[in-house]
């Protein structure tokens, strides 16, 4: 099943997408933020012009696990967007996300890419990278139960 990964940030939201077999994940887009129900439909356009059958979004966990801002912020939106997508019958699923950006800020960084075009390529890059965490995870997972 195809899946999106997005990355909630306050300005931009990234946005990648995996094959349908879940093998493959890559950057896609970013969605300009404009809040409330405008950034919900950005990313119903997604779901259906990518014929997604999930979406995956980065719960960005404080490094002792705890819950801050960001992540309640994060939270509500999945609320919001599983209300959204809800006829569609997409679920959203919540995945922690931590250091996810700082990790895509160094890839970008390693490949020389310019700081004025780092953010331009960073958002994508991080759900990228939430979105492979989650694919990896329940490959293991699977992995497991089948033993």
């Amino acid at each position: 099943m195809r899946l999106l990964g997005l990355d909630l940030g306050t300005v931009r939201i990234g946005v990648a997408v995996c094959d349908e077999l879940g093998l493959t994940v890559r950057p896609l887009s970013f969605i300009a933020r404009h809040g409330g129900r405008r950034d919900l439909l950005a990313v119903e356009r997604l779901v259906r012009e990518q014929e997604a059958g999930g979406v995956v979004l980065g719960l960005p966990l404080n490094m002792d696990g705890s819950e801050g801002p960001a992540a309640q912020r994060a939270r509500r939106f999945a609320l919001s967007l599983q209300a959204h997508l809800a006829p569609l019958e997409v679920p959203v699923h919540l995945w922690d996300e931590r250091l996810s950006t700082w990790e895509a800020e160094g890839i970008l960084r390693q490949e020389g890419v310019r700081p004025s075009r780092r953010r331009q390529k960073v958002d994508a890059l991080a759900a990228a990278l939430i979105l492979e965490s989650y694919l990896a995870a329940q490959t293991a997972q699977a992995r497991e139960t089948a033993r």
